[in-house]
């Protein structure tokens, strides 16, 4: 869907789970930019509504991961190429459009859901996000209208006792914290 919504060159895909310079090249010059972000979070990644606009003297070659989370996560941790650009992250509240799947949580976006708010926040154009994701909109409401059914994030789900799944002890530990945070939170505004 991102091919197809943006300009002809403005996307190119690289599909592999790694990615040797021999059966990529220029891959690693790409990468090596210091115009080239990764839109993965965590530690070290910097808010890209922190970066300056797209302008005259400014540009930004973007890479994204598509995959499940595992996935992306694994291309990450077993690719050193992945770690030479500077790592971005969104740091937003906005809800995954994404309904007929399942995601980690309600902040989790999809590729596509990722790429459009980067790019309106990078080119200071607002109503992008709204544009790029009106397809994959259309894509599930067809879906819901033959059968699927919306789905809740994981940790909604956990949250509420939805979850059926036998949870990891990380899992629960993550879950139990975040239920003292939000005590804790509670008590420091009564």
């Amino acid at each position: 869907m991102l091919n197809l919504s943006l300009a002809p060159e403005k996307c190119h895909f690289y599909r592999s789970k790694k990615f040797p310079e021999h059966r990529f090249p220029g891959l690693l010059e790409l990468m090596k930019q210091p115009n080239t972000l990764l839109l993965f979070p965590g530690p070290g990644a910097v808010d890209i509504s922190e970066l300056p606009p797209v302008g005259d003297d400014v540009s930004y070659n973007l890479v994204l991961l598509d995959g499940t989370w595992g996935q992306a996560k694994n291309m990450f941790i077993s690719n050193p190429i992945l770690h030479l650009p500077k790592k971005v992250q969104i740091n937003s509240t906005i809800k995954s459009k994404y309904v007929i799947r399942t995601q980690p949580d309600d902040g989790s976006l999809s590729t596509l859901e990722t790429a459009a708010f980067a790019l309106s926040v990078l080119e200071k154009i607002p109503d992008l996000f709204d544009v790029l994701t009106k397809p994959l909109e259309a894509l599930c409401q067809f879906q819901l209208n033959h059968g699927a059914c919306t789905h809740h994030s994981r940790s909604y789900k956990i949250e509420n006792g939805l979850w059926k799944k036998k949870l990891s002890k990380k899992a629960i530990k993550r879950l139990e914290e975040k239920k003292n945070q939000q005590t804790s939170d509670g008590n420091q505004q009564s």
